[in-house]
């Protein structure tokens, strides 16, 4: 059964979808049977690999919404080993129909082991934020890759994002781990990016991939021509750096990855006070998120101390 990666951060702006696109498809260069899900209404991570809106007749909010099987939604790229479950513009309102379902955080979950036999990976491109969508691939991933931009505020809210880890681990997911950070839209020119780099590496360790992605020309035109770097131009800096990032990952899951699946104990800490109390674990979960920017503010605690506690 293919493991499950989800590409979180609920900082926009920070190269989620690029790497979510450029990720699949070197994985799939390596000949890893890869399944791509874009679970952002924006459903910028379909447009960037190829797939046209007036394609797509069964898309991810189908499969949330139980209309579809899974294996119905899947649509095959232009690219081998990789295929793809598309968003649509209707996952909008996909949030507003989950509230009142039971387990509506494990929607995606009960979804996906259909169809995930069939892969190695599939990864998955959620939204810039930690709502219901974001939550759905949390509990459905084995693993969480975070891309941090290399700019001054590249911390911002990755306790946040943290803390809501730790309370799906707690209530959800137990398994779920953190797969590394990524340095993206480095740029060698600035001592900023340097520096913020430096900075990330003190705070995660170890965590970080060695492997950075530099800002690129032919990686921010990819997506208009919609393809991923590797069909663009193989040659660019930007497609090159996301293969050394599928071998960086291939590597830490191979030879095997079921044991590598398995959360340390020290990736993520107790959630503490910050789960909350309530007779309904779903109703838990949700609370536990909401009161989360009430707790950071009480928190003097870093990325480093919340992957350490």
């Amino acid at each position: 059964m293919g493991k499950v990666i989800a590409v979180a951060n609920q900082k926009g702006g920070v190269g989620k979808t690029t790497t979510a696109i450029n990720l699949a498809a070197s994985l799939a260069a390596t000949e890893r049977s890869t399944l791509l899900m874009d679970i952002d209404p924006q459903a910028n991570c379909t447009s960037g690999i190829g797939i046209e809106p007036d394609e797509v007749e069964h898309s991810v909010y189908e499969v949330l919404i139980g209309e579809v099987d899974a294996a119905e939604a899947v649509m095959t790229t232009e690219m081998p080993f990789l295929d793809m479950i598309p968003s649509h513009i209707d996952l909008v309102g996909a949030e507003i129909e989950m509230i009142d379902e039971m387990q509506r955080e494990k929607l995606l979950s009960n979804a996906l082991p259909r169809v995930r036999r069939k892969y190695d990976f599939v990864v998955i491109d959620c939204p810039p934020s930690l709502g219901l969508l974001t939550l759905n691939s949390l509990t459905a991933a084995n693993s969480v890759l975070i891309p941090v931009q290399a700019e001054y505020f590249a911390l911002e809210g990755l306790g946040q994002l943290l803390n809501t880890i730790k309370i799906v681990r707690q209530h959800l997911n137990p398994d779920l781990g953190i797969e590394g950070v990524l340095m993206t839209m480095f740029d060698t020119r600035l001592r900023l990016s340097n520096q913020v780099a430096e900075e990330v590496r003190r705070y995660f360790g170890d965590r970080v991939f060695d492997t950075i992605v530099k800002r690129n020309v032919r990686l921010s035109e990819a997506p208009s021509f919609g393809k991923p770097a590797l069909l663009y131009e193989a040659s660019s800096t930007g497609a090159q750096n996301y293969m050394a990032l599928a071998r960086e990952i291939i590597e830490q899951n191979e030879p095997s990855t079921e044991e590598d699946t398995s959360p340390d104990s020290n990736e993520v800490g107790d959630a503490g006070g910050a789960v909350g109390s309530s007779a309904d674990g779903q109703a838990g979960v949700s609370g536990a998120i909401g009161n989360q920017s009430a707790k950071s503010e009480e928190d003097s605690t870093t990325p480093a101390d919340e992957l350490s506690v």
